[in-house]
């Protein structure tokens, strides 16, 4: 096989994917029909949990200088804000940048790492078989097939990954449209922003810079239409009049869309050796901006357990995971989006309904809890049954401030840059650890805390997943840690000779 692992879909999930691969040292390709990538800026916001993994990739850095952080997001457009500097993260913000300059970074990132990304080639059908996966392509130089071990469709709602799979897509069809779009508005002065809602509409409407804004309009005159149907930029006018009363000035508009609040899942991530992920495996309302955060966090999920097959030293649970932890969460996420849909009604309850909600989340534990779902940050994965009990089993970890055994201070996502399972070893007086150093896939780092942590000052020694997650914790309290942390590092990270 030339190809471990085949992508179809070369958007930001797809790209996301197969850097994850590509740093697991996984011979990857990426199959992508369009020449180059889309200069449409579609999803402008980057949440704080996908800040925090691309942290633990050493990205993040590159992707805020080239956009705004926002200290601030919306529930359903409420008129109180949501406040993620409250959040207990190093990124709690979001970053405002343009889907095609996060797509563009990506893909520099994963080609940088030794993926292969193959444009103006479109995958025709997927077969697969007990050994491998045959993929028909049909590019400038004709058809072939090509072979990989998996595949994984990151090819969007229509996807042929997840039909060719036989996997269910199910949900609702769509019972509105919206409008979407970047124009220049020369009447609003530069970086306005307008939030409202009336009985002839909504308008949402955010400064991509200095000329351009990204505007989104539910038109209660055009919201029957399908999405199907091009918006025109007479449609797009006077939509915008209604909902404003204005055109603002509207002079030029550098792309249209209409979407609509179709919401679907599949039944299963995973179907023998193909998988799916990002919108492929579900849609919803782009409502909260979540939806490519959700997809770039299974690209992470998903990564790491299909290198760990293909190197041979994952366990046979660990790939049925991914759908195992994913699922649910995704389930969540699209009920979050069907509320904020609802509450996008114009009738007097509704209204009423949102100016009670938007007083509620006046309390700050509201507000929290509202934030961190939408932002990710509440997102964990169920214990290992097989691991002592902790609190911090299956959560997400946080940027610790680390002190070496040998003194200097660091900060522990850096430590995550490689991809493999960190083990902190809080208490280095023990015998017998060099053992853990045989492990390829497990960097092991003994340190203390620089600063004193409530979730973690009982910690004798942790397993950090590759994605971020911990694998699990084990207390100060343990009666043999050694025999617990060897027991633990063999069921994760399997057998060091591989």
């Amino acid at each position: 096989m030339k190809y471990e692992v085949i992508l179809i879909g070369g958007g930001p999930v797809g790209m996301m994917l197969a850097g994850e691969l590509a740093l697991a040292g996984v011979k990857v390709c990426v199959i992508e029909r369009l020449k180059e990538t889309t200069p449409y800026s579609r999803a402008l916001t980057v949440h704080p949990r996908t800040l925090e993994i691309l942290d633990m990739r050493g990205v993040k850095s590159q992707l805020i200088s080239q956009g705004r952080l926002l200290s601030r997001g919306h529930f359903a457009g409420l008129e109180t804000p949501l406040d993620f500097t409250v959040l207990d993260s190093s990124s709690n913000h979001t970053l405002f940048l343009p889907q095609s300059e996060t797509e563009k970074v990506l893909e520099e990132w994963a080609l940088s790492l030794g993926a292969e990304v193959w444009r103006e080639v479109e995958a025709l059908s997927v077969h697969q078989d007990e050994d491998g996966v045959d993929v028909k392509i049909a590019g400038p130089h004709g058809e072939t097939t090509l072979r990989s071990a998996y595949v994984v469709g990151t090819d969007g709602a229509r996807s042929l990954v997840r039909k060719h799979a036989n996997i269910t897509y199910e949900g609702t069809d769509a019972t509105f449209t919206a409008i979407l779009g970047d124009a220049v508005l020369s009447d609003l002065a530069p970086m306005s922003v307008i939030s409202r809602i009336t009985e002839k509409g909504l308008v949402s409407i955010m400064p991509i810079n200095d000329h351009m804004y990204r505007v989104l309009m539910i038109d209660m005159e055009r919201r029957n239409i399908s999405k199907d149907e091009p918006v025109t930029l007479e449609e797009f006018r006077s939509s915008l009049i209604r909902t404003t009363g204005s055109d603002l000035g509207l002079n030029d508009v550098k792309w249209m869309s209409r979407f609509g609040n179709a919401t679907r899942q599949a039944g299963r991530y995973r179907n023998g050796r193909l998988f799916l992920a990002g919108d492929s495996a579900h849609i919803h309302f782009p409502a909260g901006g979540q939806g490519m955060n959700v997809g770039l966090q299974e690209a992470m999920n998903l990564g790491w357990k299909l290198a760990g097959a293909i190197k041979g030293w994952a366990p046979d649970w660990l790939l049925d995971s991914y759908h195992a932890e994913r699922f649910p969460w995704n389930t969540a996420l699209l009920r979050n989006t069907e509320v904020q849909t609802l509450l996008l009604d114009v009738t007097p309850p509704i209204t009423e309904l949102r100016s009670m909600l938007a007083k509620l989340i006046q309390i700050p534990e509201a507000n929290y809890q509202i934030a961190a779902q939408v932002s990710a940050m509440d997102v964990h994965y169920d214990p290992d049954a097989e691991a002592p009990p902790h609190p911090l089993n299956g959560k997400r970890f946080k940027d610790l401030s680390l002190k070496l055994k040998d003194g200097p201070l660091i900060n522990a996502y850096p430590l995550l840059h490689k991809g493999t399972f960190l083990l902190l070893h809080f208490h280095s007086n023990e015998q017998n650890s060099s053992q853990w150093e045989t492990y390829s896939n497990l960097q092991v780092v003994h340190a203390s805390l620089a600063e004193a942590d409530a979730d973690w000052n009982d910690v004798h020694t942790a397993l950090i997943r590759p994605d971020g997650h911990i694998a699990w914790a084990i207390p100060l309290s343990v009666p043999n840690p050694m025999q617990t942390i060897n027991e633990g590092i063999t069921r994760w990270c399997g057998d060091s000779t591989v």
